[in-house]
């Protein structure tokens, strides 16, 4: 500024000496005036930032900039701080386990860890599904945190939770290639000590089976880091904080540990951090496989809201059967997590429910229908039962340990107790002709079927019997075979699960040792086969047999064609027609063959026609579908349909073992 004063009065100074030398005489001037008046247009030219082409001054130099300090990262790098990131949690609820019973307000703690500042841990599914409350620590602290699942995976056994507040320190995943033989560290709280622990060891295999009890997972490493309970859902780390993977499962007997993998962590984790559950229904569930060869899916506690509670699972139920498929056969999770994987998590899934605290096998839906009570025929007849050896009326435990039988044909299959081992699994053989598969059971097959004594069951299923009878029709046929049966018959009654819909007649204070038969007969629900099944119960451990039966029966396979050539008269009779005999134009005959050993009447159209034993009775209708019933003095009258069309020919047949239905024989357009 004082260099710009300076030339402004040296200026001045000449232009008043020019003014002189031309001989002007002008009046003093005032110079501190001028130099302030120019002080001051430098100064105004200053402010505005403006330039001009003279005397304009020169602009005040741009002061340096403040530098803006970067974010100071709250990821751990050190073995060090890692502690600030991994919490345990304390969940507490209700739970019930198969082999101490109802553990009421239980308090089980786990371990996890931070991913981000913003609160969200990841933790495993077992530690956190069914609580009513959870409390994290976090880095040592005494006061726990308030924390909210945000979303779980029972198969892959995940969960993110968030925790009140922000601003804490996280870890971040490793990046490179996991390989046998690297460092790692398992950081968490074992055995619910509040006091921070880390053991050390080295990855023993990257790629090892993630199948248990409790998950489904596909990609799991084996480390030889000692983790014990407590530590599920902590870390597996480097020696730089990086995290190798989640650990959830181990063996200290053999010295071997397991951990979630990265690649099949962070996918997971992506969904869950935006609220969604993944292979979940909302159980915390244990997959049983029992001496006896039963299995499912353990229900230890449920998730309020969940598909699972929606349906109506509880604490202590076994899940049995999801979309048909027996569960936990092998003992482990697959097939269970598999039915979930292979649908969409609102998809309507049959699901089969064994509820032991009320002896109650529930089927329903997810997702659909509500849990109800199957058919049970040891609530149905306990009371009507003789006491076994192990316990009175029908209330004793089970006698019986099962296995699965499978017919010659392996198209038929059921559950008995290990002692009916005098089995036959040839093909069912009606009235002398083959007509379906056919399996038995027994301690003594011979006296099964000929005494009141000893238990057994008889399951036969056929497409050919589906063609000539209903559900009742079969069932008078069995019972007018009954007839001479030293039992009080009781009455018929429905009968329904989750394959098959039907009718069952019941037997009951058979013999002199009161045992109860039950004669079942029941089809699918697109009626293609009939299924029967004869099951004698003597005493109350049968009605649990009776119950396995009913729970497992089934048509797996192609059932056998029926053999006509062995028939006695469950085909139809040769019919000579006369080659140059037709019907009356635009109108159908119909042959009524009768080659049972009663006369029959057949009311058909409005009309009754006898038709004698043996003989054959021809009649005219318009073309149309009838209602008709034939009735023979032994049985109850048969009803069904007949359809014809003009021009043609039809037989309908009886014999002693069928009726039958109106067949094409001869059409007269051909």
């Amino acid at each position: 500024m004082v260099s710009h004063r300076i030339k402004l009065v040296s200026i001045l100074a000449l232009m008043l000496a020019l003014l002189a030398a031309c001989g002007g005489k002008p009046a003093a001037p005032d110079v501190d005036a001028t130099v302030a008046a120019a002080v001051a247009q430098t100064a105004a030219a200053q402010s505005n930032a403006t330039s001009a082409p003279t005397n304009t001054a020169v602009p005040a130099a741009t002061p340096e900039p403040t530098a803006t300090p970067e974010p100071v990262s709250l990821a751990v790098n050190s073995l060090d701080d890692l502690q600030k990131a991994v919490i345990q949690i304390e969940a507490q609820g209700t739970f019930i386990d198969p082999e101490q019973g109802v553990q009421y307000d239980t308090a089980g703690r786990g371990s996890g860890f931070i991913i981000d500042e913003e609160g969200h841990a990841v933790t495993n599914n077992h530690v956190v599904t069914g609580a009513a409350l959870l409390k994290v620590w976090i880095g040592g602290e005494s006061k726990p945190r308030n924390a909210k699942i945000l979303g779980v995976s029972e198969c892959s056994d995940m969960a993110v939770i968030d925790i009140d507040g922000g601003g804490y320190p996280y870890l971040e995943w490793y990046a490179s290639a996991v390989r046998p033989g690297l460092d790692v560290y398992a950081a968490g709280y074992p055995l619910g000590d509040p006091e921070f622990t880390l053991t050390r060891g080295i990855v023993s295999k990257a790629r090892a089976d993630g199948e248990t009890d409790w998950a489904s997972v596909d990609s799991v490493i084996e480390h030889d880091a000692t983790i014990n309970p407590g530590n599920s859902g902590g870390p597996l780390v480097t020696a730089d904080g990086k995290v190798v993977g989640i650990n959830y499962s181990g063996a200290d007997d053999v010295n071997q540990y397991f951990a979630i993998a990265r690649g099949e962590a962070l996918p997971v984790i992506a969904k869950l951090l935006q609220n969604q559950d993944i292979d979940s229904i909302g159980i915390n569930g244990t997959a049983l496989l029992n001496d006896d060869d039963t299995s499912g899916i353990w229900v230890a506690s449920v998730q309020s809201g969940s598909p699972a509670d929606k349906a109506g699972i509880k604490a202590g139920d076994m899940i049995v059967a999801l979309e048909g498929l027996t569960l936990a056969t092998d003992g482990t999770m697959a097939d269970y997590c598999d039915v979930l994987r292979t649908h969409q998590p609102g998809d309507t899934l049959s699901v089969e429910v064994v509820r032991n605290s009320t002896e109650e096998y529930l089927e329903g839906q997810l997702n659909g229908r509500p849990l109800e009570a199957s058919f049970s025929f040891a609530q149905t007849l306990g009371d009507e039962v003789a006491p076994s050896t192990s316990g009175s009326g029908g209330s004793a435990a089970p006698a019986y340990e099962y296995v699965t039988l499978t017919d010659d044909e392996d198209a038929i299959q059921f559950e008995v107790p290990t002692v009916w081992d005098d089995t036959d699994g040839r093909t069912w053989v009606f009235d002398e002709e083959t007509v379906g598969s056919a399996l038995s059971a027994s301690p003594n097959y011979d006296d099964f079927f000929n005494t009141y004594e000893t238990p057994g069951v008889f399951f036969g299923a056929s497409e050919v019997l589906a063609e000539r009878f209903t559900v009742d029709s079969l069932l008078d046929r069995f019972k007018s075979n009954n007839e001479e049966l030293d039992c009080t018959y009781e009455g018929r009654d429905t009968y329904e699960d989750a394959l098959y819909t039907g009718q069952y007649d019941y037997y009951s204070n058979c013999g002199d040792v009161g045992s109860t038969i039950i004669d079942l007969v029941a089809e699918p629900e697109d009626q293609s086969f009939l299924i029967w099944l004869n099951i004698q119960v003597v005493d109350d451990a049968d009605l649990d047999a009776l119950d396995h039966l009913l729970n497992s029966f089934q048509v797996i396979g192609t059932l056998p064609a029926g053999d006509s050539s062995s028939s006695t008269g469950a085909t139809a009779p040769d019919v000579e027609i006369d080659p140059e005999w037709t019907p009356p134009a635009g109108l159908a005959s119909v042959v009524l063959v009768n080659d049972a050993g009663e006369d029959i009447v057949m009311a058909i159209a409005g009309e009754e026609y006898d038709v004698a034993s043996g003989a054959q009775l021809v009649i005219t209708l318009d073309p149309g579908v009838y209602d008709y019933t034939a009735t023979d003095p032994r049985y109850d009258p048969f009803e069904s349909t007949c359809e014809v069309e003009a021009d043609s020919i039809y037989y309908w047949y009886s014999d002693d073992s069928d009726w039958g239905s109106c067949k094409l024989i001869w059409p007269t357009n051909e």
